[in-house]
């Protein structure tokens, strides 16, 4: 029971997928299961990175400093068909994936090829056995930064559920494929392969184990949640949905709450775990004074730093320097968190916070929110992608991303909608709208929520402050906003009272509620009407 089910299908055998499946038992020096001290070693020699005053690993991803989804596919057959949503997920075709699979291991034969045997997920009951591949030893480093990292007695016999194949070297041909261009990020959902070529951007690796666990879990009635968790001291876990950049990582890295993970769970009959063994944190600005905890890993041995400026002499970073991108990022593991979960574990949340960054400037810093406009909001995913997160973003821009995060999501957005809506009914958690984004004017003329502001608002949520509060409600979204937070300028919580142009705030609000009305029109015949009734804008 709550095992992965493991189809069987034509090309390769799905229980025996490994070295001799893949035929990379054939490379001359292989390497498996390194540790940091013998890769940072191999990294070195190599040439593929340096190291920064304080022990951290610094490495380039050249032209690929964010994801590339556009650059992802999954292979379209029978047993997919009817599964994925292909509205939002491109499609390669068995033959052409086959084709692929072929030339990238004649491409990976005779490399000095990582292997990392690794688990995807904390909780035991879902977890999947995954074997990753890497052509560049920082690869291998930061995938087992990343992920689980079972114990060393647990590695004799592995068998993989899953296989990454990550060739950064491998240029596709596009016309031999059927695909847009040299890059590729190709998921084989019945035969548990991903190959990755192209592209020497990390982040790829993680995002593919995501998408698999979102495809089979809710199979499970586990329902995967591109979230970051977190405990307080009583053992009130709360969970934090967002996109990149909307804040999952520094909010939930809170010195007196637990860290349960940054990024990707699941929640199921027993609660919350972690899909990864480790975090994946935005750097650039990152201060010893507002973000401790994090900052202190840029300063450790075993750290991967992505993209972040080095003095090539004394070798110290610099975290204000986004010459080479905006998305520097640090890599490193669960461990380095002094308050992280060793169990990577939790009950079922208390409170789930939605956030979001408003480049428009006129979503309130924190509203409450109906179980039904939490599915609105959640189905909804709006938010701002920041510069660097993916190719091409170089300033904010208004965007929605179904279930905050539909790049990873194979399935139907309102698969994981029925999945969230039935766990609120059952758990009763209260919900929350965090707007991380622009305060006092859109992007451009206002300015960022003060990180300050937004640990006091979400405190307030979570420790119960506002249990008692009065709440207004907004006259242009509907939302129920509380009318006074300690600590919190009480000017900051009516946007509209921030700007110093009213007619101009009234038309971007009502320019994202059309937005919203626009975007949610897809979704109208797939949930609940009282859902749908709890669009944007319904005070107005």
């Amino acid at each position: 029971m709550n095992q992965v089910h493991r189809p069987k299908a034509p090309g390769l055998d799905a229980e025996t997928l490994g070295l001799d499946a893949t035929g990379l038992s054939n490379s001359p020096a292989l390497k498996r299961n390194l540790e940091a001290p013998e890769l940072y070693e191999e990294i070195l020699r190599r040439g593929e990175g340096r190291i920064a005053e304080g022990g951290a690993l610094v490495v380039e991803t050249g032209k690929h400093t964010g994801r590339s989804p556009k650059d992802k596919f999954v292979v379209r057959e029978p047993a997919t068909e009817q599964t994925v949503w292909w509205q939002s997920n491109g499609a390669i075709s068995r033959d052409s994936f086959e084709k692929l699979r072929a030339d990238m291991l004649e491409h990976a034969a005779g490399r000095g090829l990582f292997v990392q045997d690794l688990y995807g997920g904390a909780n035991p009951a879902y977890r999947i056995r995954t074997r990753v591949y890497t052509e560049y030893a920082w690869h291998s480093l930061f995938i087992r930064n990343l992920l689980v990292c079972p114990p060393r007695d647990e590695l004799a016999g592995f068998a993989p559920d899953m296989v990454i194949i990550d060739l950064p070297s491998f240029k596709a041909d596009p016309e031999k494929y059927g695909i847009r261009s040299e890059t590729i990020i190709a998921c084989d959902f019945v035969n548990k392969l991903v190959l990755i070529g192209g592209t020497s951007y990390a982040g790829e690796m993680k995002k593919s184990v995501f998408t698999f666990l979102n495809y089979v879990l809710p199979a499970q009635s586990v329902m995967p949640m591109h979230c970051s968790a977190n405990i307080g001291a009583d053992g009130d876990a709360a969970i934090f949905f967002g996109l990149s950049g909307t804040g999952k990582t520094t909010l939930s890295a809170s010195a007196d709450r637990v860290l349960v993970g940054d990024d990707e769970h699941g929640w199921g009959p027993e609660g919350v775990f972690n899909f990864e063994g480790g975090c994946y944190a935005k750097t650039i600005k990152l201060s010893r004074e507002a973000e401790p905890q994090i900052y202190a890993t840029t300063q450790r041995f075993g750290t991967v730093l992505e993209n972040v400026a080095i003095d090539p002499i004394t070798r110290r970073l610099d975290l204000d320097d986004d010459s080479l991108t905006e998305n520097t990022r640090a890599a490193y593991p669960l461990t380095f968190i002094a308050n992280a979960s060793a169990t990577g574990q939790a009950g079922h949340p208390r409170n789930i916070v939605m956030l979001t960054a408003d480049a428009f400037g006129v979503l309130p810093p924190i509203a409450k929110l109906t179980p039904a406009q939490a599915i609105y909001h959640f189905l909804s995913g709006f938010t701002a992608k920041v510069a660097g997160t993916e190719k091409g973003v170089v300033e904010p821009q208004p965007t929605f991303s179904a279930c905050f995060g539909a790049p990873f999501m194979p399935r139907h957005p309102s698969e994981y909608g029925d999945l969230l809506r039935r766990l609120i009914e059952t758990h009763g958690p209260d919900c929350w709208l965090v707007n991380t984004g622009w305060t006092g004017g859109a992007f451009g003329s206002g300015r960022r929520m003060p990180i300050q502001w937004t640990r006091l608002l979400l405190n307030a949520a979570l420790d119960g402050q506002l249990a008692n509060a009065t709440f207004r409600k907004d006259r242009y979204f509907g939302l129920s906003v509380p009318t006074a937070v300690p600590g919190v300028p009480p000017e900051i919580l009516d946007p509209a009272g921030t700007w110093a142009d009213q007619a101009a705030y009234e038309a971007q609000a009502r320019k994202l509620i059309g937005m919203f009305a626009e975007n949610f029109a897809k979704f109208e015949k797939t949930v609940d009407p009282e859902v749908a009734s709890a669009k944007m804008g319904a005070a107005a």
